[in-house]
């Protein structure tokens, strides 16, 4: 049986191509697919990071299953994960492998007014998770 963590509740996670060098690395693979990060809220990060590399040790995969703005459930592979403390509480940085079916291109322009800070922000809507 295949490990998962769940997100519970919140809206579908906002995945972002994950342009680091190591990511090429671990991307490849005889199917095309993609890296992306997204960022999560937890009240269990390490937790959550401890289930993860258990599964890895074992050498098993480890998914993150989510309900998808169309509704229906979806789950993608994690290849990478990293809980962080911010001060509004804990963030759980998850790498996953999403195939390239599932991969849409947005692209987002910022304002000059807004403001750059990539700092966490509490009022945001992270999506939360589970065991």
């Amino acid at each position: 049986m295949d490990e998962k963590i769940t997100i519970i509740e919140g809206p579908p996670p906002v995945f972002e191509a994950a342009g680091d060098g190591w990511v090429s690395g671990v991307s490849e693979g005889s199917h095309v697919s993609y890296v992306a990060v997204t960022r999560l809220r937890t009240y269990n990060g390490p937790a959550l990071i401890e289930r993860c590399y258990r599964a890895w040790h074992k050498q098993e995969p480890i998914h993150l299953e989510f309900r998808a703005n169309d509704g229906l459930e979806r789950s993608a592979p994690i290849i990478a994960a990293r809980h962080v403390e911010v001060d509004e509480g804990q963030m759980l940085l998850l790498w996953v492998r999403l195939e390239e079916d599932d991969v849409t291109v947005e692209i987002d322009y910022k304002d000059d007014e807004e403001d750059d800070d990539n700092s966490y922000n509490e009022d945001s809507d992270l999506p939360d998770l589970t065991l």
